[in-house]
């Protein structure tokens, strides 16, 4: 693992106080991360994330980091409890194998973003216990949840505001990564214009470093899908991930995971569902016609090139 302090410490603030609002002021195809614990559904524009990179928020009384790491495209929840203490996470300014490093507020110990592992410090070795979340459109999350509330925007200074290492006032219709999600190249030296990484993964031919993968861990094993793969299977895809059957739908509202219990599902045609069972089911939501659901799996969404770096060629699903 190759870590590299990039920025000051907190030059990209955390959200510590997020508030929360009935309606988004953003297009409806922006992309949040969509949350629901126990019936409290939010919504956290990545728009917004882009200049923050952590929200630390309680949700139906759980603890909770959401997560993302414009680099790695890696939008993760997890829950952030350990041992028995809540952790509150900042941003660290270092960079992992080109991956946000948080670190915890309470012992000042390190963590991987997208793999929710402690590397570092005095809880070096210890686990974040990933959350069912999900990567989605505002239009599709106010669809499924009409009294789901959208994390206002938080305001203040950011260093991803600028072009220097200092936090500048933040201006939300600013999309700072918006070149760097368009060209081949990833890493942090693509994203500053010094030269990108190489995409050097052997026996992942077809899969392009950016491509965007959901990442799956199931009783131990791992296996990460290609948006792509799930596409050219017509849109829905079921596969054993540990001792679960899991169905994953890309749709145009992203790519999701619920476990199933065998059903055999058929694109409907209209990009979201999916009919199995006598009824349709809603892709994005894992909600049937008839009332009935799908439970969601917990997940990382991220890039190709990140997952690789966590878990190797073996990892991704192969037909």
């Amino acid at each position: 693992m190759n870590v590299q302090q990039v920025i000051p410490k907190d030059a990209i603030p955390s959200v510590d106080d997020p508030q929360f609002v009935p309606s988004y002021d953003g297009p409806g195809d922006d992309e949040v991360i969509a949350l629901d614990i126990e019936g409290t559904a939010r919504a956290y524009p990545i728009r917004y994330l882009h200049y923050h990179e952590i929200v630390n928020d309680v949700v139906a009384g759980v603890p909770v980091a959401v997560t993302w790491c414009p680099l790695c495209g890696s939008a993760v929840v997890y829950d952030r409890r350990v041992d028995g203490q809540t952790l509150e996470f900042g941003v660290s300014g270092k960079l992992a194998d080109d991956d946000l490093v948080m670190y915890d507020r309470e012992t000042d110990s390190e963590w991987k973003q997208s793999l929710g592992e402690c590397f570092a410090g005095e809880l070096q070795g210890a686990s974040l216990t990933v959350l069912p979340a999900a990567v989605t459109t505002w239009t599709a999350f106010e669809e499924s949840n009409p009294d789901g509330r959208v994390m206002a925007p938080p305001g203040g200074e950011s260093e991803a505001a600028g072009e220097g290492d200092d936090p500048e006032p933040i201006d939300y219709d600013r999309e700072p990564y918006e070149r760097y999600f368009e060209m081949d190249g990833f890493g942090l030296g693509a994203h500053r214009g010094t030269g990108g990484r190489e995409w050097d993964a052997v026996g992942l031919d077809g899969i392009e470093p950016k491509d965007v993968v959901l990442g799956l861990e199931r009783d131990g094993e791992a296996v990460g899908v290609t948006a792509a793969a799930v596409e050219s299977a017509g849109g829905v895809l079921s596969l054993d991930v540990g001792d679960d059957r899991v169905v994953v739908f890309a749709t145009d509202a992203g790519i999701h995971a619920f476990t199933t219990p065998g059903y055999s599902f058929d694109p409907v045609g209209d990009g979201r569902r999916f009919s199995a069972d006598g009824t349709r089911w809603d892709g994005a939501t894992g909600v049937a016609e008839d009332g009935r659901s799908l439970d969601r799996v917990p997940a990382r969404r991220l890039f190709a090139f990140a997952w690789y770096d966590d878990h190797g060629a073996d990892a991704f699903y192969r037909t």
